[in-house]
């Protein structure tokens, strides 16, 4: 196989901070049209994106999906190394990317080329869709290439996202769902006054006491096998007009719910609503739902990269739902087997971050022997 640490240490020299590509999704596809892949370049505003793909049938169809655009590597003074100059050493890389998720990208990228050199005139579809806005907004990426392929009748069976999954070592543990996120922003409404007259006003912040803590207190549902309960976290509250003397007219706090299938958009707001209420507060609050929770459980596709972790590895693989949200909640709605299989997540957003060379090769073979398993391939 090409040597997948060359290529994640290429992409990882190219500075990509979202939503910039810095020329990576480029490199990727002069990678695959070695093999007779299709290249579509897709940009959306000041998004770029990559559709991949190689075969001719419709079923099976195999998705690999990753992002190209990584997160601001912060205060340079505390990197021990260049965050945009991989460098091995003691048997890891390190660079902005090396877990979250060049290397996932090039190991997809490398094991698919693999494949096709070796089996080229393989059933179905394999693809690779990579964008450059996933640490970003995510409204120009994946959401609309998963609206492209339905433009073009391309229905995915299984999609593996390369996120960075695993606990310890890869593979001992991949996302079979994610919790669905909302953000909220309520305003406490008070009366602004002189702060030497408080009879004269009312304090939004007073108000806000016993409101916010009984918001953090509660507890929305019970979660289920797969799911944690759902979270409810405030990440922001703003107040006051800039002078000492003046008690303000209102007080903002911004939160977020990470929510699992047994609570909904509706479910939560409703009862947000009546614990206001009950606070007998004057108040507006507003709503963004910026994504719902999925779940594909302990299907084939799940079933296949366990089988092959066990195998590869020996290791048994634990199925979650843990963590943040995903580009796989996009090809949900379209009936797709989700699973997502990457790297070690110990380092993902940090300085420093890394990730095992000797497992990042093991990674490329785990996804390459996963495609023969799922294309019935040899003796799979």
């Amino acid at each position: 196989m090409n040597d997948v640490i060359s290529f994640t240490k290429m992409l990882i020299s190219r500075p990509s901070v979202t939503p910039t590509d810095h020329g990576c999704q480029e490199l990727i596809a002069n990678e695959l049209k070695k093999t007779g892949f299709h290249i579509e370049i897709l940009p959306f505003e000041d998004v770029t994106n990559l559709f991949a793909w190689h075969g001719e049938g419709s079923s099976p169809c195999l998705i690999f999906v990753g992002h190209t655009d990584v997160v601001p590597p912060g205060e340079l003074r505390e990197w021990s190394t260049d965050p945009f100059q991989p460098i091995e050493k003691e048997g890891y890389l390190y660079g902005r990317g090396a877990a979250d998720m060049k290397s996932g990208v090039a190991a997809m990228t490398l094991a698919a080329k693999s494949f096709v050199e070796k089996h080229p005139k393989h059933a179905g579809k394999i693809a690779l869709i990579f964008t450059s806005d996933e640490e970003g907004p995510a409204i120009n990426g994946v959401v609309k290439v998963v609206e492209h392929l339905k433009n073009k009748n391309i229905r995915p069976d299984y999609v593996i996202v390369g996120e960075a999954s695993s606990n310890e070592r890869v593979g001992d543990a991949i996302k079979i769902g994610r919790r669905g996120s909302m953000h909220g922003e309520l305003m406490i409404i008070g009366k602004q006054g002189h702060i030497a007259y408080p009879q004269k006003a009312d304090n939004p912040i007073h108000r806000s006491f016993s409101t916010l803590s009984a918001l953090a207190e509660t507890k929305w549902d019970e979660g289920n096998e797969f799911f944690l309960p759902s979270s409810f976290q405030f990440y922001d509250i703003q107040s006051g007009v800039g002078a000492a003397n003046v008690i303000p007219g209102t007080l903002t706090a911004k939160f977020n719910f990470r929510f699992a299938p047994s609570s909904t958009p509706e479910s939560l707001q409703m009862k947000v609503a009546e614990i206001l209420d009950q606070q007998k507060i004057n108040y507006n609050i507003k709503y963004n739902v910026s994504s719902l929770p999925y779940f594909s459980g302990e299907c084939h596709l799940s079933r296949t990269c366990q089988a092959v972790i066990k195998e590869m590895d020996h290791i048994d693989c634990v199925p979650n739902t843990h963590g943040g949200t995903s580009d796989g909640r996009h090809f949900a709605k379209i009936g797709a087997q989700i699973i997502e299989l990457g790297p070690v997540n110990k380092t993902i957003h940090k300085v420093n971050e890394c990730t095992n060379i000797a497992e990042l090769h093991q990674l490329q073979k785990i996804y390459y022997k996963i495609l023969e398993k799922l294309f019935a391939i040899g003796d799979s």
